[in-house]
């Protein structure tokens, strides 16, 4: 495989780059675990999620992502950092600009806002059982003492949020009712996900995006979750037509 690892506002990234390149990229957005250091990174490591990228190098994708501060839930520290890293991207690699992303669980939070930010230089968006909505999450996690906890942590270490201003700060976020951005966007969900309540969540969006934007709704069983990279490639080339 050949890639390339860097630091970038001192988080690792890395690109892998096909033998036979197709012109365009997909910048993969992973969750809340999914890291990148000097070496390696979760999408190397783990075998399911390396038959995606295996399968998208084999078809001529340049594929890159970001450690991005780890669980950035979707902070704007993230977001910055994610828009340098697809400029030095664009910059060093023969590229077609206008790209492809594919986002995992709390990823799709990022992805939502590069939409709004970036959205103009986005083919199509692809995720798995994403997480729609922080506040939805919080509440959700309320009922576990040990992953309310968690949470609260992580959203206060990367929004840099008082202690005591938390709840008020996390109602204030934007949700997925809120964004505008009408790229080609197709959900692949596990029938027993319950870590982000994308079924629910997900279903609630599709409504939402049907008064502008229809998005496609997929559900599977968790056995087949890493065989379905090749819907994601048709998905992906369906909106190539255009350069």
């Amino acid at each position: 495989m050949n890639q390339r690892f860097f630091l970038l506002e001192g988080e690792w990234n890395v690109v892998h780059t096909p033998e036979r390149p197709n012109g365009f990229a997909i910048f993969i957005i992973g969750d809340r675990n999914h890291f990148v250091d000097g070496s390696t990174s979760f999408w190397i490591q783990n075998a399911g999620r390396y038959t995606f990228v295996d399968l998208f190098l084999k078809n001529g994708y340049t594929v890159f992502y970001s450690n991005l501060y780890g669980a950035n839930w979707g902070s704007q520290k993230a977001i910055t950092l994610a828009k340098r890293l697809y400029h030095i991207v664009m910059k060093n690699e023969i590229l077609n600009d206008n790209i492809h992303v594919l986002v995992e669980g709390m990823g799709a939070l990022t992805g939502l806002k590069l939409l709004e930010e970036m959205g103009e230089n986005i083919r199509s968006v692809a995720m798995l059982n994403p997480c729609l909505s922080i506040s939805a999450q919080v509440r959700h996690e309320q009922e576990n003492k040990l992953f309310y906890k968690r949470i609260v942590k992580e959203l206060r270490a990367a929004y840099e949020w008082d202690e005591q201003n938390f709840q008020t700060e996390v109602e204030k976020l934007k949700s997925f009712e809120t964004y505008e951005a009408t790229n080609p966007i197709k959900i692949w969900i596990s029938t027993d996900e319950q870590t982000y309540q994308s079924k629910k969540l997900s279903r609630l969006y599709e409504q939402y995006r049907k008064q502008f934007a229809p998005i496609q709704l997929v559900f599977h069983v968790n056995e087949k979750r890493f065989g379905i990279g090749g819907s994601i490639i048709q998905f992906y080339e369906k909106h190539e037509k255009s350069l």
